[in-house]
């Protein structure tokens, strides 16, 4: 079995990711090919295509949220995600045993002794009017039938986890702030998420292993696993094995891939790239380490944004008052610093739409 070294891995994540070159793709074809993109910080997926993708014009996405093409709904990790429409419509059942699981796991003493077929149908009924609401607003709705457990652990087991839901726009419109307002899938997509698979079958598991090593892979079952949070995915990954390959990383570790995806050449150039914060292309691994080193892991799940040097996590930006501001994780080449900041004055500029070019780079860490 070959073994695939730490720059092998490096160089193929950023191609899969769409960090190598930026693509051609229609955005909806990219939101589709990521498995979708994080989105709990509503303007961070723009920044995500934008270092993606050539061209990006933030009024497309805008375009697929109105137009209900792409929504904003808790998936994988029972995080927020940015999908499309025939994504969530085929996947969400299959995440519903793990979105319960980690509400549940969070509020078991507030959610003790609570019925969860009742509350799913008194949310339901609450919602069948048709007006979109907070979570706090549904909580409250309900929450007299079960006054021990409180608002918040409610709102997040009826809005995460019982009731297939979206954010609706203009939360998450591009440069537009507003709260969230929930409402059904079916009300907002037009039909019911599609039912469980029979017992015994898991087409959709089968799927989600195709997908996640096009966008991720090489990569180890723990990584499939660290990416959708779902147990019981190993029979889906030994259904689909006969059209896999396998290699080794430098730890011994199996990684699956599908045969014809890219594994460019571990001499490929990378570009400077500026990642949003929470980027999946970092949290998408149990391994972070062909993208962040170690001692910087524990900036991943702070909502430190990145700027990938030679394909690595090399410094954090933050953008005020029209200035991009970066402050390097190691030192930068005179060459690299150039680059950084060419690529920050664009980032600059596509965030202000045009009305400032400032980025600033730091000195490095002693």
């Amino acid at each position: 079995m070959s073994v695939l070294d730490a720059r092998s891995l490096n160089r193929a994540a950023l191609a899969r990711q769409l960090l190598l070159d930026r693509a051609d793709h229609p955005v909806l074809g990219a939101v589709a090919h990521l498995g979708g993109m994080q989105a709990q910080e509503p303007q961070e997926p723009f920044v995500g295509l934008w270092s993606r993708l050539r061209d990006f014009a933030p009024r497309a996405l805008d375009d697929l949220l109105t137009g209900r093409r792409v929504v904003r709904t808790h998936l994988m990790r029972r995080t927020v995600h940015l999908v499309t429409a025939e994504d969530v419509l085929a996947w969400r059942s299959r995440h519903d045993a793990m979105l319960r699981g980690r509400v549940l796991g969070t509020y078991r003493r507030e959610l003790a002794g609570v019925d969860l077929d009742e509350l799913a149908a008194a949310g339901r009924a609450v919602l069948a009017d048709g007006e979109p609401r907070s979570m706090g607003d549904l909580a409250r709705a309900v929450a007299a039938r079960w006054p021990d457990a409180g608002p918040r652990p409610l709102g997040e087991l009826l809005v995460a986890a019982l009731i297939p839901t979206v954010q609706l726009p203009p939360r998450g419109l591009w440069r537009t702030r507003a709260g969230v307002r929930n409402a059904p899938v079916a009300d907002w997509l037009g039909r019911e998420v599609d039912p469980p698979a029979p017992p015994g079958t898991d087409p959709v598991g089968e799927e989600l292993v195709r997908r996640y090593l096009a966008a991720f892979g090489p990569a180890a079952s723990a990584d499939l696993r660290a990416w959708c949070g779902l147990a019981g995915l190993p029979a889906a990954v030994a259904a689909v094995r006969g059209e896999l390959v396998s290699f080794r990383d430098e730890r011994g570790r199996e990684l699956l891939d599908l045969p014809d995806a890219p594994r460019p050449d571990p001499g490929t150039p990378a570009p400077v790239r500026f990642l949003p914060a929470f980027d999946n292309a970092v949290l998408g691994y149990q391994d972070r380490g062909r993208i962040i080193d170690d001692p910087h892991r524990g900036l991943s799940v702070t909502g430190a944004r990145f700027v990938l040097v030679d394909g690595r996590v090399s410094a954090t930006w933050t953008v005020k008052d029209g200035t991009v501001t970066v402050a390097p994780l190691r030192r930068l080449t005179r060459p690299e610093r150039a680059e950084v900041a060419a690529e920050g004055q664009a980032l600059a500029s596509f965030l202000s739409e045009g009305g400032s070019d400032r980025a600033t780079v730091g000195a490095a860490p002693p």
